[in-house]
């Protein structure tokens, strides 16, 4: 199979006005992957499944990231000349700003008949709150059905096209997505048949009180000649 750097290549004869980045992972697999655009990424994903070099008619896995924003220290060395007259210093100047975060879903996509793969997709939305819709890759795929619908249910991702797009693990009452990274699970564990642990010491903060004991009247023993009865 052509390397990632090829593939990325073709992409760019291929589609001009498409925006594709090479994302590099520094771990030991070393499995690099393609940043895709919204707006090319299915006319790239069928073309990724009908080109008769490349075969990727499978995509075994789909899943979702999330990227909250973080603060960026950026780091720039500048050349100041000494007050005192000597020769110039070098200063390092630091800049502090904020990366907008962004939610993220990649799809492993492998070939069949060619037997090579994978070929790592990415596509990342424009933020985690107003625009968080994506292209769904299941039209391209059918095995992405189930794993969109999953990570819509447990991150947001809106996959426009999808032909089934609806919760998958939660029920349709529940708000929020678990796997968000700034999600807070809910002390209210009414719910757990069998609560233990911390979450047995939430649930008891909604559970009712229990009713008040009955009180019971204080009676004095009748003494008789046979001796003393309640």
């Amino acid at each position: 199979m052509e390397s990632l750097e090829q593939i990325r290549d073709r992409l760019l004869t291929r589609f001009p006005a498409a925006k594709l980045e090479l994302v590099l992972n520094p771990g030991p697999a070393a499995e690099h992957s393609l940043l895709l655009d919204a707006a090319s990424a299915r006319e790239i994903a069928l073309f990724l499944r009908d080109d008769p070099f490349l075969g990727l008619d499978y995509c075994s896995n789909a899943t979702g990231i999330d990227w909250p924003g973080k603060e960026i220290v950026d780091t720039v060395k500048k050349t100041v000349p000494d007050p005192a007259g000597g020769p110039e210093k070098i200063v390092e100047e630091k800049t502090k700003r904020i990366q907008p975060g962004c939610l993220e879903a990649v799809y492993h996509v492998y070939s069949m008949a060619l037997k090579h793969g994978p070929v790592i997709l990415r596509m990342r939305t424009a933020n985690r709150s107003d625009q968080v819709t994506l292209p769904s890759l299941t039209p391209v795929w059918k095995s992405c059905d189930f794993q969109e619908r999953e990570i819509y249910d447990l991150y947001g991702i809106v996959f426009e096209g999808h032909p089934d797009l609806r919760r998958l693990l939660m029920w349709d009452g529940f708000k929020d997505h678990p796997m968000r990274r700034d999600y807070v699970a809910p002390d209210d564990y009414e719910w757990e048949p069998t609560p233990h642990g911390g979450v047995l010491d939430r649930a008891k903060a909604h559970y009712p009180a229990a009713p008040a004991a009955p009180e019971v009247a204080a009676t004095s023993p009748q003494i008789t000649p046979e001796g003393p009865k309640p």
